[in-house]
């Protein structure tokens, strides 16, 4: 296995998948068929997935399964692919989740639109892929921007009325960010070449010796782009407006991988390279990160629009992992790394069961649903189980990342800690609340004739069974970590006290408990 490019497979099989759908000629009428085979190949990318997973050697915080191949020597470019354990458990939320998002967005389209659905379904997984294995900062800055173009044609390809507007908002924000990260990836070429042949290995820029004035700048370049991404107050203003007039199934790919990339490019980069100046910026970005668990929870409380209440939630949950990144504790890092986990499942979870009940209804405001719990009890309880996810609470997934996080942020300020749990109190409400109005109480106008119509075989009727395969599987996820988070810790804490020891930080704080991969003396 170590001999076999089988990162780069995972890379192409959604890539060759996304060809094959986009060359099929197109039928009239219903034709499935792009769906199918979309689907086949979402799955053998899952299948590759889990025998990535297998050959991970757990316990190990270097990167394993390496490919290294010059691109363009004058530069210093390489092709140039492997995992640590943030990388290990970003692929495989990716590759669990597109065939989820396949599944769910069956039957928004057909003919001609379901082709290019999948297709560029298809593209962003393999693009996404890449990005979370490149050890080439060069080669994954390429990636990191090419992934825009699939996203911006699943937002203004499909969604609602007001789509293309917020998919050019969605698309200045990036490419914006995607600008300051090209002038520090041309920085990061000088300064290697000034210490000797230039080169963009991850492994070659750590050795590298910046000065404290170049690596501040440097650092500014990587922090803004991942901010804007993950994305941090202030420049978050994008998030809501699209995944309010994005589909939900193109809502989970935006927020639940993609926007990952801004909180795993922090941790690789800013932490991996940048040690001494992301110190230096902790003081701002916690304050940022406070300001965001803040705002986006008390923004969402006031929302109508359950999709965009899901997407400022969002803000709130990157303010979280932001703020255990950079309290520099093996407490907060791991949390941050389960909470990007976690956090993928149950918003996914969230995005899929709204646009479920989306389509019973027929809209997105909250206050013209009402009362559906009764007609639709298994979906409002698999919906109730992912905003008491996203809520944190115990033995759910996310309350073991979110008490990590807060041990962490209690550990390097009383007052951090204390502000960052006021998000927990008001993530009660906001999900409480949208519970209450939607599911609960009396029907709205409206609702009661479809109800009436139900009694009869017809109206508002309960999940399909292909709904129940989409929301199933994460809601098992969301159960399992949050009973036995073992598998996960196993996996994270490993490249966590690599990127400390690295950064030169003693954590004087208690060890993260393992499981049977790895012990506290390790590090």
């Amino acid at each position: 296995m170590n001999d076999f490019p089988i990162l780069t497979l995972v890379l192409l099989v959604p890539l060759v998948g996304a060809a094959v759908v986009g060359l099929m000629p197109t039928r009239e009428g219903v034709d499935d068929r792009p769906k199918q085979v979309g689907l086949i190949f979402s799955v053998l990318t899952l299948i590759i997935g889990v025998v990535i997973a297998a050959a991970y050697k757990v316990g190990d915080g270097g990167m394993q399964l390496t490919e290294t191949h010059d691109w363009v020597p004058a530069f210093g470019v390489h092709y140039a692919l492997g995992l640590d354990g943030l990388g290990l458990l970003m692929v495989l939320l990716t590759v669990a989740l597109v065939p989820l998002v396949l599944l769910a967005a069956w039957t928004d389209a057909d003919g001609a639109d379901a082709k290019r659905f999948v297709a560029w379904t298809l593209a962003l997984e393999a693009l996404s892929l890449t990005v979370f294995a490149a050890t080439d900062v060069f080669l994954f800055y390429v990636v990191f921007e090419a992934t825009l173009i699939p996203a911006y044609f699943l937002v203004g390809g499909f969604g609602r009325k007001n789509r293309s507007a917020a998919a050019l908002k969605f698309l200045m924000f990036q490419l914006g960010g995607g600008l300051v990260l090209l002038g520090s990836v041309i920085g990061l070429y000088v300064v290697s070449a000034q210490q000797g042949s230039p080169s963009y290995l991850y492994s070659d820029l750590q050795a590298l010796d910046i000065s404290t004035d170049a690596g501040r700048w440097l650092f500014a370049g990587f922090f803004i782009a991942f901010a804007i991404k993950a994305p941090l107050f202030p420049v978050h203003t994008w998030l809501a407006d699209t995944t309010e007039q994005a589909t939900p199934p193109t809502s989970v790919l935006l927020v639940c991988i993609l926007d990952k990339i801004g909180t795993f490019g922090m941790l690789r980069f800013c932490l991996g390279l940048f040690p001494e100046a992301s110190e230096w910026a902790t003081p701002l970005v916690i304050v940022l990160a406070l300001i965001s668990i803040v705002y986006g929870a008390f923004v969402a409380i006031g929302q109508d629009d359950i999709l965009r209440l899901i997407g400022l939630t969002s803000l709130s949950h990157f303010g979280f992992i932001t703020l255990g990144i950079f309290v520099f504790t093996a407490q907060g890092a791991t949390g941050s790394i389960l909470y990007m986990v976690n956090h993928g499942i149950a918003t996914a979870a969230l995005f899929f069961a709204a646009g479920f009940l989306i389509k019973r209804r027929g809209t997105t405001l909250i206050s013209q649903m009402g009362g559906l719990e009764k007609v639709t009890p298994v979906l409002a309880g698999l919906f109730l189980v992912a905003g008491l996810a996203t809520l944190g609470l115990p033995g759910l997934s996310q309350f073991v990342s979110e008490i990590l996080v807060l041990i962490a942020a209690f550990d390097y300020a009383w007052y951090v800690g204390a502000i960052a749990v006021s998000g927990i109190v008001l993530a009660a409400v906001y999900v409480l609340w949208a519970y209450q109005r939607m599911m609960t109480g009396p029907n709205p106008a409206g609702l009661q004739a479809e109800l009436d119509a139900d009694a009869q075989g017809e109206g508002v009727r309960d999940l399909t069974r292909r709904e129940l395969v989409v929301l199933a599987p994460l809601t098992a996820a969301l159960v399992l970590f949050g009973f036995y988070p073992a598998p996960l810790l196993d996996v994270s804490n490993p490249t966590v006290y690599s990127l400390l020891d690295n950064a030169g930080v003693a954590d004087d704080g208690p060890d993260v408990p393992v499981g049977t991969h790895a012990e506290e003396g390790d590090h």
